[in-house]
């Protein structure tokens, strides 16, 4: 990989999002050569990814480059490349542009959609997990309704309009509500010739709440703001098969739709080398100890998504969002400090700092310790929060003077088909 030998012990760092760039900030400057390795070359803000999805925003808003991150650190690297394979017993890592050698490895590779083993789905519905799945989620709602423009078919015009998102957590409230704004306020603009009236939302809720991680309060009121956008919610309701049109439930309803959205789940983004049935566990996530060591290796750490620390409080783990990502980074990065000095190391304690979501414009909830809000108040949190940890302070301004612009005028600036995306419809 052409990386400088240096008599300073190497960490390296698998994975570019919130926890492998928070534990190489917290390495920065540090006697230790950090090598970063991530198959993009950019970190991506994942809680904003629907709005890049929905037109909101580009998405250079919500990337960074990972090597502006480290270009400051002397001793940091970033290398582009995909990673195979781990072979600890070697203490190296095979990628698809060569192997390298570590002292210590950390695993922060975070995590993928789960579509649960249905193979049909997985081939025939969207994900929302990365820029370019967001950017072909885009450019396939708006080709719905050039296509609904030209066809004479009413069937198959319903069905080019109809979206059926499949999750009820925040990835999947918060992308209904984005959904039901543009039906609301831009498509009678940019279709006047069409009747998007007939366009429908429908948001599937395996549960008996939408929201299960947040409070009863919030999980009633996010619901409560869905229907009056005009989103139909059901409950209580699995998705078991989509062939591209036909979407199949567990119950008497189906539904006709060209876009199925998958926002029901994800599982762990695990490297072939660390199979072992009692290190990889539920959700196909790693094991690791209170210290985000990897059970049975000394010098095998993971981080966030990919982590599960299950302790008598928490016995399915830390939730897969980025705080628990974001602490465990910059704990461990002084936990590694701490293994070089020889000192012992301190065990990691999340810190809940609560949970939101926004339901659109002028809604959200928000759960926090001692205060639970939902409302006008909710959705400037919602919008400061995600300000502040945006990585760069262009970022921030961009993101913000979207979201002004889209306030003012009630618009969608970014609704753009930059490359096209087909896919097979079923129609």
């Amino acid at each position: 990989m052409n990386i400088p030998k240096s008599g300073l012990p190497r960490v390296v760092i698998i994975g570019g999002g919130f926890g492998g760039v928070s534990l190489a900030k917290e390495l920065r400057d540090q006697e230790v050569q950090v090598v970063l390795i991530d198959k993009h070359n950019y970190h991506t803000f994942q809680p904003l990814l629907y709005q890049v999805s929905t037109g909101g925003l580009e998405p250079d808003s919500i990337a960074y480059p990972l090597r502006k991150i480290l270009q400051d650190s002397p001793n940091n690297y970033f290398r582009l490349a995909e990673v195979l394979e781990i072979k600890p017993e070697e203490n190296s890592v095979e990628t698809d542009i060569g192997e390298i050698g570590y002292d210590y490895l950390v695993l922060a590779t975070g995590s993928k959609t789960n579509f649960f083993g249905n193979t049909n789905i997985e081939k025939n519905a969207m994900a929302m997990k990365t820029v370019p799945q967001s950017l072909n989620l885009r450019s396939l709602i708006l080709e719905n309704f050039e296509d609904a423009l030209l066809t004479d078919d009413l069937n198959k015009r319903e069905a080019l309009m109809n979206f059926v998102i499949v999750g009820g957590g925040p990835t999947g409230v918060e992308l209904a509500g984005a959904l039901a704004e543009i039906k609301k306020g831009i498509l009678p603009k940019d279709y006047p010739d069409l009747d998007t009236r007939i366009a429908q939302i429908n948001l599937i809720q395996g549960s008996d709440r939408l929201l299960a991680t947040m409070s009863e309060p919030a999980s009633k009121k996010a619901e409560i703001f869905l229907k009056k956008l005009g989103v139909n919610v059901y409950k209580n309701m699995r998705v078991t098969d989509y062939d591209g049109y036909n979407v199949s439930t567990n119950v008497d309803d189906s539904f006709e739709a060209a876009t199925l959205i998958w926002a029901a789940g994800v599982q762990g983004a695990t490297i072939k080398g660390l199979n072992a049935e009692d290190i990889i566990v539920r959700g196909n996530r790693v094991k690791v100890d209170e210290f985000n060591k990897v059970i049975g290796f000394d010098n095998v750490f993971a981080i966030g998504d990919i982590a599960i620390m299950q302790s008598k409080n928490e016995p399915y783990g830390h939730p897969m969002v980025a705080q628990p990502a974001m602490q465990q980074g910059r704990h461990l990065g002084a936990n590694i400090l701490r293994l070089l000095s020889k000192k012992a190391l301190v065990p990691f304690k999340y810190n809940d700092k609560g949970s939101m979501a926004t339901v659109g414009r002028n809604k959200a909830v928000v759960d926090m310790k001692k205060f639970k809000f939902q409302g006008v108040f909710a959705w400037f949190v919602w919008m400061f929060v995600h300000l502040f940890f945006l990585i760069g302070f262009r970022n921030r301004v961009v993101v913000f003077v979207n979201w002004v612009y889209n306030y003012v005028r009630f618009d969608r600036e970014a609704r753009l088909i930059i490359r096209p995306y087909k896919k097979n419809k079923g129609l």
